[in-house]
């Protein structure tokens, strides 16, 4: 390797000198002392200080240069001078004259009136700004390029050794919170109900501190060069696939992404961060670090995007670089904390070896909300500042009854929560003892109740969670999990297990539903400006008719002698649904010309997710078999209303007058045309909106297991003609909702769920 330039030279002269001073021991003081003092000298700047974030306030902990007695008495409240610039923006701040700027605070005890040039750099740890590092200089100058990094190298290792009390424990010194550690509570909204007692997993860990600084860089560089041909690889691997996974014009939105991961610009800045004395891993999560500052500001869609692409390309590179070992060391009782998450990554950690899921975005109508309803797992989301404030390895509790995370809790919490763990429990011993019995409502209507499923594990639990079949089991999730198209046989082989499972209890195949959240890495989808209304499900299917075939191909040879039953998702017109009709026709007939014996009985349905089919219903009469009504999708359609979008999920009700009018004609045209029609999705799991759909007409809800019993409770409470009769009243009812009323009507007569 070629010898590196001075710049890299200097910053990896800082960092050796900043691991001597660590290794020379001595008081927490006196070895701050001694790094301002290296920083100083090493940068030839008059002045090196180091402020420390004590609640609101930045004080000085350290100095090169100012007058020693402003140590621990110079504070900056929150936002005040150049240092609460830095300390609020989380950015470097580089000024050739700063005592002109109008946020320069002047504290005379600092003696720093003869100071022009300033250079603050954050030190930032969890995304959380805990210190400002700043150099300043007599002369009037802008500090370059390199100077910036250099500091910026320092304070990144300078976050993950104060972190580490590598330095001797600074709470101690001056109640500074290096790392949260005091109880907190935040609050957020529940995605799926349940309470969870565990430990925190990071999804993005940090770079543990024995790997921060490198002590053979040309090793390192090595590593970083390995990494980077796997990733490549595997994109390439993808690219190069057979016919079903890569296709059309989606083929250049991977190409792009292809593109980015030989960006020589994001090379040069990996391994200018490892030349500089960096671990790979290091290296890479700096880089990520920019790319996260950088999307924080940017508004340009088509920029956020690219951004975002190489985010992902960093957090792949990590993976690479740390063996691809995500999840198999999860503790046993592990809380999942992120960002956010795509079903996918859930999937790959497996969402039943988790206790629960911490978020601080997400959407309770994500598909990783969906999931973890299915599998019964905790779920939070919309925890604001959770990143911040939670450290790998911190108690939490996870409360998914009142939308809260209790980090760090104390012990008489905990025991609260226990109780309430225990009565949660036998609230479920009382789910269990109606197990086994029917659904049937106070005046004796017998109602079907269903299962949502997407894991082989979920069909397994059929008996378990009382319910008469799966209403719903969704294929793509297998799809999801996989780099590479499932083969035939890996297809043949979960239908047939989740038949078995369910024995002789009906089980309902949704073909794929990709698009949206729901990305698979082997059926690349273009990115789309909306892609809600975009190419998704039976439109892909329908546009590339060899996956769709693919997959009727394999749910034809699993069902052999036994029923096929069959559903379309996002079927917007009749001539849609015929043709995907015609797909499952030709599949039984390639079988019997092959010999082979075919479905015993084929039963081809279609969910009503779009209000055009809602409309269309009885055209459909003699063409489709069966209704489901995917509520998600349909009132997400209804309302104009992403349901992945936070700021307007929520913001409209199934329990809507039109909304609930709209059901009703459905289930009334559905009736006239002899069709036999359910409702499924997360709201039939709910006993309000399942006691509002009952009393519409609706006799087969499929829901999450976690439904299940609550919805059979409520049931047997409900008087469904009295309910039909009030809601007919209502149903052009000015209201946005009729919740709190309908809530009112059922507690007077004894029904409240």
């Amino acid at each position: 390797m070629s010898a590196p330039p001075a710049s890299i030279s200097g910053a990896r002269i800082l960092l050796r000198r900043l691991r001597e001073i660590m290794q020379a021991g001595g008081a927490t003081q006196e070895r701050l002392d001694k790094l301002v003092q290296m920083i100083a000298a090493t940068m030839v700047a008059d002045v090196c200080s180091i402020y420390l974030r004590r609640g609101r306030v930045n004080e000085l902990f350290a100095t090169e240069g100012l007058k020693r007695e402003a140590v621990h008495a110079t504070r900056l409240r929150e936002g005040e001078g150049l240092v609460g610039i830095v300390s609020e923006t989380g950015r470097p701040l580089n000024l050739a004259d700063a005592q002109r700027h109008p946020r320069f605070s002047f504290r005379p005890e600092t003696g720093e009136d003869p100071f022009n040039a300033f250079l603050g750099v954050p030190i930032v740890r969890s995304e959380r700004v805990f210190g400002v590092l700043v150099v300043q200089n007599r002369a009037s100058r802008v500090y370059g390029d390199e100077e910036v990094e250099a500091l910026q190298l320092i304070a990144q290792v300078l976050a993950e050794m104060v972190a580490a009390n590598a330095f001797g424990d600074l709470s101690e010194l001056r109640e500074v919170e290096i790392k949260p550690s005091k109880p907190e509570r935040l609050s957020g909204r529940v995605f799926s109900e349940g309470i969870a007692i565990g430990r925190a997993v990071l999804h993005e860990p940090h770079t543990p501190l024995g790997r921060i600084v490198a002590d053979d860089p040309e090793a390192e560089e090595k590593r970083l060069n390995e990494a980077l041909a796997q990733v490549r690889a595997r994109l390439t691997a993808m690219l190069e696939g057979d016919e079903f996974s890569i296709t059309g014009v989606s083929r250049d939105v991977l190409e792009t992404f292809r593109m980015l991961a030989h960006d020589p610009s994001w090379e040069t800045r990996l391994k200018g961060g490892v030349r500089a004395g960096l671990s790979a891993d290091a290296a890479v999560e700096r880089v990520r670090g920019e790319h996260r500052a950088r999307l924080a500001s940017v508004k340009d869609s088509l920029l956020r995007e690219q951004l975002h692409d190489l985010e992902d390309l960093d957090n792949r590179l990590l993976r690479a670089l740390a063996g691809d070992e995500r999840g198999a060391v999860l503790p046993e009782d592990a809380i999942l904390i992120a960002r956010n998450l795509g079903p996918a990554e859930l999937l790959e950690y497996g969402v039943h070896r988790l206790s629960g899921l911490a978020l601080e975005e997400g959407s309770p109508y994500g598909h990783a909300a969906i999931i973890a309803r299915a599998a019964g797992v905790p779920m939070v989301g919309r925890l604001a500042g959770l990143l911040s404030r939670t450290e790998a390895g911190d108690a939490v509790i996870l409360d998914g009854e009142q939308g809260e995370a209790r980090l760090r809790p104390e012990p008489e919490v905990v025991r609260a929560y226990e109780q309430r763990l225990t009565l949660r429990s036998a609230r479920a011993a009382e789910y269990a003892r109606l197990r086994d019995q029917p659904a049937v409502t106070k005046d004796g209507v017998r109602i079907t109740l269903l299962l949502n499923a997407g894991l082989s594990l979920d069909a397994h639990h059929l008996a378990e969670a009382g319910a008469e079949g799966i209403g719903l089991f969704r294929t793509e999730f297998q799809f999801m999990v996989s780099e590479k198209l499932p083969k035939l046989e890996q297809q043949i082989g979960l239908y047939r297990d989740v038949l078995a499972a369910a024995g002789d209890k009906p089980v309902t195949f949704r073909t794929l539903d990709l698009g949206g959240d729901k990305m698979a890495a082997s059926v690349a989808i273009e990115r789309e400006e909306n892609p809600a209304l975009g190419w998704r499900a039976v439109r892909i299917g329908l546009d590339r008719p060899a996956l769709l075939r693919y997959q009727l191909r394999a749910l034809v040879e699993a069902t052999e002698g036994a029923r096929l039953r069959v559903m379309f998702p996002l079927v917007a017109t009749i001539a849609e649904f015929e043709a995907a009709r015609n797909f499952v026709e030709r599949e039984i007939a390639a079988a019997k010309a092959k010999k082979r014996q075919g479905p015993a009985a084929v039963e081809i349905g279609v969910m009503v997710e779009t209000p055009a089919l809602a409309f269309a219903v009885p055209g459909l009469k003699g063409r489709a078999d069966f209704l489901s009504v995917g509520a998600n999708d349909l009132m997400q359609y209804f309302f104009a209303a992403d349901r992945g979008n936070p700021r307007v999920a929520e913001r409209y009700d199934v329990l809507a007058p039109s909304a609930l009018r709209l059901l009703k004609q459905i289930r009334d045209d559905a009736r006239a045309a002899d069709l036999d029609v359910s409702i499924c999705g997360d709201a039939a799991g709910k006993p309000l909106e399942a006691m509002a759909f009952v009393a519409l007409g609706y006799d087969r809800l499929s829901m999450p297991a976690s439904g299940i019993g609550p919805v059979k409770l409520a049931l047997a409470k409900l008087d469904v003609a009295a309910t039909r009769e009030w809601l007919d009243e209502r149903l052009y009812d000015p209201a946005p909702s009729l919740r709190a009323a309908l809530s009112a009507f059922l507690k007077e007569r004894g029904a409240a769920p």
